[in-house]
């Protein structure tokens, strides 16, 4: 057997490892291209008008205690451990949550309060995974002694939420949640001008 003879199986076993190798280190650089080029922040934003006054609503988004009554994570798990730190509402009250792994845990700081207007948020979430975004709630009167209220979120995407956003739709995703969380806003409102 000559050397010629011996180095061709050896050819076509390196040919059999090689290209695939290569088909797949340019796929995974392709991905990386790929995510590095999904946008680098995001925005979820829904509104509606409910049936009460500024003086009625923004108190209940105003004051974090007053959260379990609407949010529509409250219900997810009721076992949650709940803690408040800073003042009763406004600037600097703070809500610190511990719960299931359809809630997780985070950090809700009231960072901007101002009466019947806007209420400013810094969202910290530790777990299922790390981020940080920035929530707002902007309040303005609406015809017949109803308010309009826009609930807002936005925040930056790392890497690897670029690469998420790829799998699924934040909008979507986010949007339900405050689409019902406005509504339950709005429940509690009424309840509460019931009650008055």
């Amino acid at each position: 057997m000559t050397d010629e003879s011996q180095a061709r199986p050896r050819r076509k076993l390196w040919k059999f490892f090689v290209y695939p190798l290569a088909a797949l280190a340019v796929l995974a650089l392709g991905l990386v291209v790929l995510v590095a080029l999904q946008p680098s922040g995001f925005s979820v934003s829904r509104s509606a008008v409910i049936d009460a006054p500024p003086e009625v609503v923004f108190p209940l988004v105003n004051d974090l205690h007053l959260w379990q009554k609407w949010s529509p994570w409250a219900k997810l798990d009721p076992n949650a451990k709940n803690m408040f730190k800073g003042p009763e509402a406004g600037t600097g009250a703070e809500f610190h949550w511990d719960g299931n792994s359809d809630i997780g845990e985070g950090i809700m700081t009231i960072t901007a309060s101002d009466p019947m207007t806007r209420v400013a948020m810094r969202l910290k979430f530790i777990r299922p995974y790390e981020d940080e975004c920035n929530v707002e709630f902007a309040f303005s009167p609406a015809e017949s002694g109803k308010t309009k209220v826009v609930w807002s979120m936005q925040g930056e995407n790392d890497f690897f939420g670029k690469a998420m956003c790829m799998c699924m739709d934040m909008d979507a995703m986010v949007g339900g949640d405050f689409e019902k969380g406005l509504k339950n806003l709005a429940d509690a409102a009424a309840k509460h001008q019931a009650a008055d």
